[in-house]
C-alpha cells in the first residue's frame, strides 16, 4: 500500500470524507486515521473480482431479490470509530432499508449494518487489513456475513495452513462475533446468506462455473 501523505497529520473519517478527491482515478480508504491509497486491481484480481459480482447477481435473482439487493459501483463503509472507513471490492446493500442511511444519497456512505447484506474482499498484498483490521471492524458493526477470498494464499499460516493454500473463508455473525468457515478446493461453499452459492474455491479461482 501507499500512504497518501507524507505529513503525520491523522484524519477523522469527516476530514477523509472532505479529503476525497471527487472523480478520483484511484481508490482511498482511511486506516486508523491515516489515508491510504489502494493498489489498482490488475490482472486476476480484477477478473476474479468481476465474475464474484456476475455469480451474485445471478444468485441474487435466483432468490428473488433482484432489484432489492443490489451491488453499487462505490461506496464507503463508516465502521463504529472514527478513525477508519473502507470501500469494498465487492458490497451487497439491501434496498429496502438503506433509506435510513442519512450520508447515502450524498455521499456514499453506509454506516449501519442493516444496510449490508455481504461484504466481499478479496485479499492482494494488504491481506492484514482484510484479515485483521476489517475483519474486526465489519465483526464489531455487526455485519451478517463477510467473505475474504485469499486466491493467492497470502494470509497467516494459522489460518490457511502451512503450507499455504488458496481458500475462501466465509464469515457469519453470531452472538456479536463471526464465526468462520475455511473452503478449499473442490469443497462447495456454503454461504447462509446465500445458500444457492454452489461453486467451490477452485473454480472460483479458475474463473471456471
Amino acid at each position: 500500500m501507499i500512504q497518501a501523505h507524507n505529513e503525520p497529520k491523522l484524519y477523522s473519517f469527516d476530514e477523509f470524507i472532505h479529503w476525497y478527491p471527487e472523480n478520483a482515478q484511484v481508490r482511498y480508504e482511511l486506516h486508523e486515521g491515516v489515508i491510504i491509497e489502494m493498489p489498482k486491481p490488475k490482472g486476476k484480481h480484477s477478473n476474479l473480482t468481476g465474475f464474484l459480482i456476475e455469480q451474485l447477481l445471478i444468485t441474487i435473482r435466483q432468490i428473488g431479490k433482484g432489484g432489492i439487493w443490489t451491488i453499487p459501483r462505490e461506496s464507503i463503509v463508516k465502521p463504529k470509530g472514527e478513525k477508519s472507513g473502507y470501500e469494498p471490492d465487492i458490497i451487497i446493500l439491501n434496498q429496502e432499508v438503506i433509506r435510513a442511511e442519512p450520508r447515502w444519497e450524498s455521499e456514499s456512505i453506509i454506516q449501519n449494518c442493516e444496510s449490508i447484506k455481504l461484504i466481499v474482499e478479496v485479499v492482494s498484498t494488504n491481506w492484514r487489513d482484510d484479515y485483521y483490521n476489517k475483519l474486526r471492524d465489519y465483526e464489531e458493526m455487526g455485519i451478517e456475513e463477510y467473505w475474504i477470498i485469499d486466491y493467492a494464499a497470502l494470509g497467516p499460516r494459522k489460518l490457511i495452513g502451512n503450507p499455504k493454500q488458496p481458500t475462501v473463508f466465509i464469515c457469519y455473525w453470531v452472538d456479536g462475533e463471526y464465526q468462520m468457515t475455511p473452503f478449499i478446493d473442490n469443497c462447495p461453499i456454503v454461504s447462509p446468506t446465500f445458500p444457492q452459492f454452489k461453486l467451490s474455491p477452485e473454480q472460483i479461482f479458475n474463473l471456471n462455473c
